[in-house]
């Protein structure tokens, strides 16, 4: 599913986020940028030891904040590791908006125009699927109508049931009068 935020494409697809081509992947980073399981271990198997050489450089760094990578051998560039929170630490919510925050910052700081997200914090931090993806994409959103000069941003949901709560979470924030059938019988992009 992709629908238009403002000159934007946000974009949910289910699959393997090592495998996307955007410039830039988001790993659930841990504040010492230590590449352990989860998605970190798929990049650091998948990337190379390269990787974590450039990690073991810019970290640590604190729940909230990115750092940007090469991405090895990844078919994306660079790899912006955001530290999201752990459940139970306090102030999740603000911590996971700031982490999606700085990673979309990072890219537009690097010219880069397209980043793919993971759910971040929702493995072994035990955040809730739901609230994650209600935080994440409405900070998304609310990023790319204002000024940016990312073109795509895609959420990649490893499994079908964290790609089904990601697409009721963007179905309702859609605005429906938004996708008119055209008279060529195309329907136009969903606005966010």
């Amino acid at each position: 599913m992709q629908c238009k935020v403002n000159k934007s494409i946000l974009e949910l697809v289910q699959g393997d986020i090592t495998e996307q081509t955007t410039d830039a992947i988001v790993n659930a980073a841990n504040a010492q940028l230590q590449l352990g399981g989860g998605v970190a271990g798929a990049i650091r198997r998948k990337g190379g030891p390269e990787i974590q050489a450039h990690c073991n450089e810019a970290g640590p760094i604190s729940v909230g904040q990115a750092a940007i990578t090469t991405a090895g051998n990844l078919k994306a560039k660079h790899v912006i590791h955001a530290v999201g929170p752990r459940m139970g630490e306090g102030d999740e919510d603000e911590k996971l908006k700031n982490a999606t925050l700085s990673a979309l910052r990072i890219a537009d700081e690097n010219n880069l125009a397209s980043i793919a997200f993971c759910a971040i914090s929702t493995g072994i931090f035990g955040y809730p699927i739901e609230r994650c993806a209600k935080i994440m994409l409405k900070t998304t959103i609310d990023y790319l109508n204002d000024k940016t000069n990312l073109e795509k941003v895609v959420f990649c949901l490893y499994d079908k049931p964290a790609y089904d709560v990601f697409i009721k979470q963007l179905e309702s924030a859609a605005a429906p009068a938004a996708s008119e059938t055209r008279l060529d019988g195309h329907r136009d992009e969903e606005e966010c």
